[in-house]
Formats: structure tokens, C-alpha cells, sequence
């Protein structure tokens, strides 16, 4: 059935969830199991809304955040091992988070993608957008979200 499955994550409790079923539903069906983190890049600039840091500082920030991600994507490969599932974990920066997951969706040559859905309503969504909607909107391959 499924072969490589991509779960998404960010480390939230929701997250969390998406990542348990991921690695149930490859335990499953035998598939190898590839966790994402996508990490944001700094912005550079004071127009896209970031703080005037100097570089050394915005390399700094950018490695905390990558250690974290890492951390994350260790985790659910912990996790998968533990269960007797194939892991390999991936950290990605990029600027937009659906484009990443779809783009590693493509890299890896998964066979489904499984990811939370945070649920923003009105506003937030609007001004937020919603990364859930874009991967399913443009990704070639199905995707199962959890919410």
C-alpha cells in the first residue's frame, strides 16, 4: 500500500499526533517512515518584519533553530525505531512550509504525506494562511491530515 510515508512536524502537541499515526499506519503497511521539520529563514530585512540584527546574530538565531529541529526530527526517528518502523529524519530551511514538504514530498519519492492541520479560523487564517491547504492543494501525492 504505502511504501515511504512523509510525516510533517513542528514539535506541537498536534503535531505529535499526526507523527503517532504516522508511524502506526507504517508499521502497518511496512513503509518506511521520513520526518520533516521545516525551519523558517530569518528575515533579513526590516520590511518583511524582522529585527535589524547584525549577521553574526541572525547565524546564531538560524542554529538554535536548526538544533531544535533537529531535536525534533530525532525524536520521532526514536520513536519509529522503537516501534520496529525504518526512520530517517530531514531538517529543511525554507521560506514557505508547504513548498518544503511537498519538494521533500518529491525527494524522497513518498507515497503519502501525513501532517496536522492547526485549525485557524477568520482572521489568523486569512492573515496566516494555512500551509495544511497549500500541501494539499499542489502535492501529487495524497495527504492525510489530522487534526
Amino acid at each position: 500500500m504505502y511504501q515511504r510515508i512523509l510525516v510533517a512536524t513542528d514539535g506541537s502537541t498536534l503535531s505529535k499526533k499526526a507523527v503517532t499515526h504516522a508511524i502506526g499506519l507504517a508499521k502497518l503497511s511496512g513503509a518506511e517512515l521520513v520526518a520533516l521539520k521545516v525551519v523558517p529563514r530569518y528575515p533579513q530585512s526590516y520590511y518583511e518584519g524582522g529585527l535589524m540584527l547584525p549577521a553574526t546574530d541572525i547565524a546564531k538565531i538560524e542554529k538554535q533553530w536548526a538544533a531544535q529541529a533537529q531535536g525534533v526530527v530525532d525524536a520521532v526517528v526514536k520513536s519509529a525505531s522503537a516501534k520496529g518502523v525504518t526512520a530517517k529524519g530531514q531538517v529543511v530551511k525554507a521560506e514557505l512550509v508547504s513548498e518544503a514538504i511537498i519538494a521533500s514530498a518529491k525527494k524522497h519519492k513518498v507515497s503519502l504525506i501525513v501532517m496536522a492541520s492547526h485549525g485557524r479560523k477568520g482572521l489568523k487564517r486569512l492573515l496566516l494562511g494555512s500551509e495544511t491547504q497549500q500541501v494539499l492543494t499542489h502535492s501529487a501525492v495524497p495527504v492525510l491530515v489530522l487534526r
